[in-house]
């Protein structure tokens, strides 16, 4: 798939930001809760990160130019770390305002219509949070992944909303309301902090995940039972790109002829196993000292 064609998921995400906007802002003005407050401020920041999303993705589909030779991938870090910091924004705010609520409780009216109606704005995040999950693992990218799992924290905030003035309610203890808005606040702090770890970690050039390292190993062992052997494997994921770097240790007798197709052959393998890899390869001859001398993961020059 074209990775351009990805912005159509960012378009799903704001369409249902602007509609669960409108109708948790709705429940909010029926039942004065501070729970479905959060819940409103929560689809706002939904909002702003499918907005920034759709234009993230639009950039990392560039192709590689002349000043960025590995491509525009890696911009998808860009969305994630904002989308978590204006999570972030937004669990301070609910916490605040959970905080004031506290300290001067106030009724909640009109609850069971408040509640259907945030009950449809959650059956709406839910659906679309799992359509971008199966797209961000299918197409490797953090960007709709990092979206999905901000809408699927949202339903799981509602859920705990609904249960919080649904027991106000029936016991007319109106401290659950604001107890509720808080771990709704440390849910959301919780989610920031994870989406704002991966993001740091992808600037950092982290090494691929051990399934992929896995399926490189077999790829390897393939080559090793034809008297080719292997050293200074590196990995990094930049998003929706891999990017493998090796040394291929070959028979001193071969021919460059023969060497070459066997590096070539082993880049297509990689190539079926991962999609969307780069992959740097280095000749070496398996039986000269000096080919030993380059072995760390940080190549001494």
């Amino acid at each position: 798939m074209d990775r351009s064609q990805l912005s159509r998921y960012a378009w799903l995400s704001i369409g249902a930001a602007i509609a669960t906007i409108a109708l948790k802002t709705l429940a909010y003005l029926l039942t004065g809760s501070v729970g479905l407050l959060s819940d409103a401020l929560e689809s706002i920041v939904n909002l702003l990160g499918a907005i920034i999303a759709l234009n993230i993705l639009i950039l990392a589909a560039k192709p590689a130019d002349s000043e960025h030779n590995f491509g525009h991938s890696k911009a998808e870090y860009f969305s994630s770390a904002a989308e978590g910091l204006l999570i972030l924004i937004a669990s301070l705010s609910i916490g605040y305002t959970a905080i004031q609520r506290l300290i001067h409780p106030q009724p909640i009216e009109q609850a069971p219509i408040g509640l259907l109606v945030s009950t449809i704005a959650s059956v709406i995040n839910f659906i679309v949070s799992r359509i971008l999950s199966t797209a961000g693992n299918k197409y490797q990218s953090i960007t709709l992944e990092a979206d999905a799992r901000h809408l699927m924290t949202d339903v799981y905030t509602s859920i705990g909303v609904i249960l919080g003035v649904t027991a106000v309610a029936i016991t007319g203890w109106k401290i659950i309301d604001p107890i509720i808005a808080l771990i709704v606040a440390a849910n959301i702090l919780w989610s920031a902090y994870q989406l704002l770890h991966r993001s740091a970690m992808g600037f950092m050039d982290t090494a691929l995940s051990a399934n992929d390292q896995k399926l490189i190993e077999q790829v390897l062992e393939k080559y090793k039972t034809e008297g080719v052997d292997f050293h200074a494997l590196k990995t990094s994921q930049a998003a929706g790109r891999r990017f493998i770097s090796v040394h291929i240790l070959v028979p001193g007798k071969w021919s460059t002829h023969k060497s070459h197709h066997i590096a070539e052959e082993f880049e297509s393998d990689i190539r079926s196993s991962l999609k969307n890899s780069t992959i740097f390869t280095h000749l070496e001859p398996v039986d000269d000292p000096i080919s030993y001398q380059d072995m760390d993961i940080d190549r001494k020059y």
